[in-house]
C-alpha cells in the first residue's frame, strides 16, 4: 500500500526563513505523512540552510535543494527548479514564513484530483497597511483584466502564491517556456496561467488567515512590482 500522500510534492521557496521553516515543514509532515517536501534555499545566511539539511538526513520525504550557485535567483526560478525535479502527480506550491496554513494543502490537494489547478484564494488578508493593499489589489485588477481580455484561463486570486497544479502540466508549460517566465519575479502562478492552455481547469479554495510573515524580510520591492505588471502584457 502506498503512503498517505505519495503522490504529492510541497515546494517551498524561502531565502532567510530561519524562525518559521522547521515548524511549518513539521507540520507538513505531521499533516501529510508520505508527501515530499521540496525546499529550495536561495541563498540563506540565517541559518535556514542548516536547519533544513538537519531535517532532510534525518527524513528522506524531506529534500533541500541548494541554489546558491544557481545564475539566476528568484522564487518563480526556485518553484521551477523544483518541480522539474519532482516524480509526484501532484504539486503544492506555498511560502516558507506560515501565511499560507497548511491545513489548507489538504484541500487544495484533493481538488487536483478534479482540476488542473487549484488556487488557495484569500478572502482577508490581516495586519496589512493601506500601501501594500493598495499595491496588491490594482496589480491582480491589472492581471485579471488583461487575462480575462486575452482569454486567458484566470482566478479570484491571480496573485496568490498559494496553488496546486498537476505535475505533468507544470512540467509542459516550464520545458515548452522556459523563456517566458520571469524567473526572478515571485509570482509564479501569473506566469503559469499566461502560459497555460486556455482550457485548463481551475478550482479554487478559500482560506482567511494569511497574515502578515512571523519572521525574516518580504521580498516585495518596486522592481518585482515593475516585473509583474509587465508580465502580464508579454
Amino acid at each position: 500500500m502506498p503512503s498517505p500522500f505519495s503522490d504529492l510534492s510541497v515546494i517551498i521557496p524561502v531565502m532567510n526563513e530561519k524562525g518559521t521553516i522547521a515548524g511549518l515543514i513539521g507540520a507538513l509532515r505531521k499533516l501529510y505523512a508520505g508527501a515530499t517536501i521540496i525546499v529550495a534555499d536561495d541563498g540563506s545566511t540565517d541559518g535556514t540552510r542548516g536547519i533544513v539539511k538537519a531535517i532532510s538526513e534525518a527524513d528522506r520525504n524531506v529534500l533541500f535543494l541548494d541554489r546558491r550557485k544557481r545564475n539566476v535567483k528568484g522564487l518563480t526560478a526556485s518553484v521551477v527548479d523544483s518541480a522539474l525535479r519532482t516524480l509526484t502527480e501532484k504539486i503544492v506550491v506555498m511560502d516558507g514564513d506560515l501565511q499560507h496554513p497548511p491545513e489548507v494543502v489538504g484541500d487544495i490537494y484533493g481538488l487536483l484530483d478534479a482540476n488542473d489547478i487549484v488556487v488557495g484564494v484569500r478572502t482577508s488578508v490581516k495586519d496589512w497597511g493601506v500601501h501594500r493593499k493598495v499595491i496588491s489589489k490594482t496589480m491582480a485588477y491589472i492581471a485579471y483584466a488583461t487575462f480575462k481580455a486575452r482569454g486567458r484561463p484566470t482566478t479570484n486570486d491571480i496573485m496568490s502564491g498559494f496553488f496546486g497544479i498537476r505535475a505533468g502540466l507544470f512540467k509542459r508549460i516550464a520545458l515548452s517556456h522556459r523563456e517566458s517566465f520571469v524567473h526572478t519575479g515571485y509570482k509564479v502562478l501569473l506566469d503559469i496561467l499566461r502560459l497555460a492552455p486556455a482550457n485548463v481547469r481551475i478550482g479554487e479554495v478559500y482560506y482567511s488567515t494569511f497574515h502578515l510573515r512571523r519572521s525574516g524580510t518580504s521580498k516585495l520591492n518596486y522592481k518585482r512590482i515593475v516585473d509583474t505588471v509587465v508580465s502580464t502584457f508579454r
